[in-house]
Parts: C-alpha cells; sequence; structure tokens
C-alpha cells in the first residue's frame, strides 16, 4: 500500500472548518474591542495641550518685534499702548502658529487676545517671563 494511503489513526480537520473557526474568532474580537473599547494610548491630552502651548510660545518668543523692543511678546507685554497697537497682529500669529483645532488665548500684562478660556475642557498652558511681565499662552481643543 502506497505511504499516503495509509491511515495512521488520526483524524483530520477539513479546511473549510479551520477557516471558519478563524473566521469567528475574528468576528468576536472585532465585536470585543468595539464593546469594551481600547486602552488609551500615547501622549495625554493634557500633555499634548502644554507641547502645543510650549511650542507656540517658543516661537513667539524668538520672534523679533514689529516695531521695537527685544521680541514679539516682550513688545505686546511693554506697555499698554504697545499691546494696543500689536494685538491683532498678536492674535493673527499665534492663529497660524497653531494647528486648526485648537482655540487659545494669550494674556499680557496689559491685556490678552484670542478666546475666553473655558473651565471644564483640558487645557495646556506656556508662560514666557519678559523684562515687562509673564505673558501666558492658553490653548484647548476646539
Amino acid at each position: 500500500m502506497p505511504e499516503a494511503a495509509r491511515s495512521n489513526g488520526r483524524g483530520q480537520v477539513s479546511l473549510p472548518a479551520v477557516e471558519a473557526a478563524v473566521g469567528v474568532l475574528f468576528v468576536v474580537a472585532v465585536a470585543a474591542a468595539f464593546a469594551f473599547g481600547s486602552p488609551a494610548g500615547g501622549v495625554p491630552r493634557e500633555a499634548q495641550l502644554d507641547a502645543y502651548a510650549s511650542d507656540a510660545a517658543t516661537v513667539l518668543a524668538n520672534e523679533p518685534p514689529r516695531h521695537g523692543d527685544s521680541t514679539r511678546l516682550a513688545e505686546v507685554a511693554a506697555s499698554e499702548d504697545t499691546f494696543d497697537r500689536e494685538a491683532d497682529a498678536l492674535e493673527r500669529r499665534v492663529d497660524r502658529i497653531l494647528p486648526d483645532n485648537l482655540l487659545f488665548r494669550v494674556e499680557t500684562p496689559h491685556g490678552a487676545v484670542g478666546y475666553a478660556r473655558p473651565s471644564t475642557v483640558p487645557t495646556g498652558v506656556a508662560t514666557v517671563p519678559t523684562g515687562s511681565g509673564t505673558v501666558t499662552i492658553w490653548v484647548w481643543y476646539a
């Protein structure tokens, strides 16, 4: 008798039965993932928001001023007059720096630009000391 025709006493599972079992396991795994969710991964929201605020602060703290002083932030913090003169330009610049899905508020010793800061959502913050006081940048998801 040929070797392939001999029975060794073991049964064999048909290929369609194996495929069906794998398919059922896959469907159950996907359903469980939707039912129970997945663990939160990556960077926590507040840490990411702090990074956005810090990045914006770094860019602004290193930009040359539009009219005088040492940096853009030092210029807007210098006096009420310079803040009033530069507020619109500062708001436009921060809006261009940050991603579209973020809202912001920049507070200086002489005023603030941006949106009212909510108290019920996670926010990120960065501060930059200037010769005329501290500038604080708040960011949050829209």
